[in-house]
């Protein structure tokens, strides 16, 4: 509020509130997002479920708010004495007017961060239910096509494709080229998994890649790809690092192969091991259909045996003879009732003829021509006495016109004040404006003087 100093100058007097709102607006518009690595301190975690605490290095020490919508999406539990990385806002908390850090991501520092992390998210995946044996599907026994999600330069692929080629080359392979670590990597996996699962042009998928430090297998320890791994309604096979390595999407996936070898040999059988099955189920194919087709030679020789003795032959020469009676009969009966419906057609033609209407119309034909003649007659007569009478009330309406008495040399005279037909000189006064109207024109005259009957 500004106050009038006594030398007459104003003075802006701030409040401690608007002091505090105007260094926070200028505070906040003039940092970008900031990365700041510091160790915890004086951690807070009240009712709300916001964090508060102080992010430290040897010689100073900054004010941090983690709010709770934020923290939903941290990958681990800090405490205090861990060294973390955070990315963060800077702004003021007006209530007390302290500098502080808004804090919009977290993670843990070097290996150790990575580690707990993976460990964070396996927990928080494990209680959400997506690892229960319950929901994995089972693969399946005889794939026709496999779909591995792969670096298409990597290792895992050559090995992969070299263990279906020697245990089973007639199962197909449809690659689906992935990065398998660095930034992009799990965004770009997750995809894939949707859309060779949304294709659904293999029968199982294999994801792979080969081993690698903590760091390298990232990509695999992701929240995204787990959740794809999860929604993914074809069988899926991960086949990450070596065999002691172990990846969330180890825990996710339907089944784990130790390496990617392993998981080709899971999915294809051993083609020696189904040549002799198969060859074992032809023998016994070819047996039963000796046998079957023995039985039912046993059984058509007694039916042909049957049939000699009931041969049709006979009962068929029968059918036959009452057959042709039956159509002798039958033509018969037509031509009789053929005979009987054309007599009776010429008598209802001939009572047709005798009652035919033709003279009756003749005869009305007449008439009408008669009557339409009367009628012409009639009505010229009464136009004529029509007209007649027309021309009679015309003369008497041109009689009775007023056209008709202006042109015997009589007038209409109007007042221009009030436009009132004019019988006397009553109401009018010297200077008044009048309208005469003639058989041919119109009039326009000033009052001079008015002059009453016994002036005239």
């Amino acid at each position: 509020m500004p106050h009038h100093h006594p030398s007459g100058f104003e003075r802006d007097i701030y409040s401690v509130t608007r002091l505090n709102r105007e260094v926070r607006a200028v505070l906040e518009g003039s940092f970008p997002l900031l990365w700041v690595e510091g160790e915890l301190s004086n951690l807070a975690r009240p009712a709300s479920g916001h964090l508060y605490f102080s992010l430290k290095d040897p010689q100073s020490q900054v004010r941090c708010a983690l709010f709770r919508m934020k923290r939903q999406h941290l990958r681990f539990e800090p405490n205090n004495g861990d060294r973390v990385l955070i990315r963060a806002r800077v702004g003021l908390y007006e209530g007390r007017g302290e500098f502080q850090l808004i804090v919009e991501h977290m993670e843990a520092a070097g290996e150790g961060a990575l580690r707990q992390a993976f460990e964070a998210l396996k927990q928080r995946l494990a209680a959400e239910g997506l690892f229960d044996s319950a929901r994995k599907r089972p693969l399946p026994a005889h794939p026709a096509r496999v779909g591995i999600i792969t670096s298409p330069s990597g290792a895992a692929l050559r090995d992969v494709l070299t263990v279906l080629r020697r245990r089973h080359a007639g199962i197909g392979a449809v690659i689906y080229p992935v990065a398998v670590q660095g930034a992009e990597a799990p965004a770009q996996i997750a995809r894939m998994i949707g859309i060779a699962d949304l294709r659904h042009e293999c029968d199982l998928l294999i994801l792979t890649r080969g081993g690698g430090s903590l760091e390298d297998l990232m990509a695999f320890n992701d929240e995204e790809v787990a959740r794809a791994i999860a929604a993914c309604r074809l069988p899926l096979i991960s086949a990450v690092g070596h065999e002691i390595d172990f990846t969330i999407a180890d825990f996710t996936a339907d089944q784990r192969a130790a390496t990617p070898s392993a998981a080709a040999e899971l999915v294809s059988p051993d083609a020696t091991v189904l040549t002799s099955r198969l060859t074992a189920l032809h023998n016994r194919l070819r047996l039963q259909l000796r046998q079957r087709l023995e039985r039912t030679g046993s059984a058509l020789h007694h039916a042909r045996a049957r049939l000699h003795r009931l041969h049709p032959g006979l009962r068929l020469a029968q059918q036959q003879q009452r057959l042709d009676e039956l159509e002798q009969r039958l033509v018969r009966d037509q031509q009789r009732r053929q005979k009987q419906q054309r007599q009776h057609l010429l008598g209802l033609t001939a009572r047709l003829h005798s009652h035919s209407p033709g003279a009756r119309i003749a005869h009305w034909e007449q008439r009408r021509l008669a009557l339409v003649h009367r009628l012409r007659r009639a009505l010229q007569a009464r136009r004529q006495g029509a007209d007649q009478r027309l021309a009679a009330s015309a003369a008497r309406l041109h009689a009775l016109s007023p056209l008709a008495t202006l042109a015997r040399g009589y007038s209409i005279t109007f007042s221009r004040c009030d436009g009132r037909i004019l019988t006397d000189s009553t109401g009018l006064a010297a200077g008044d404006e009048i309208e005469t109207r003639l058989a041919r024109g119109r009039l326009i005259s000033r009052v001079e003087r008015c002059l009453g009957d016994e002036d005239a």
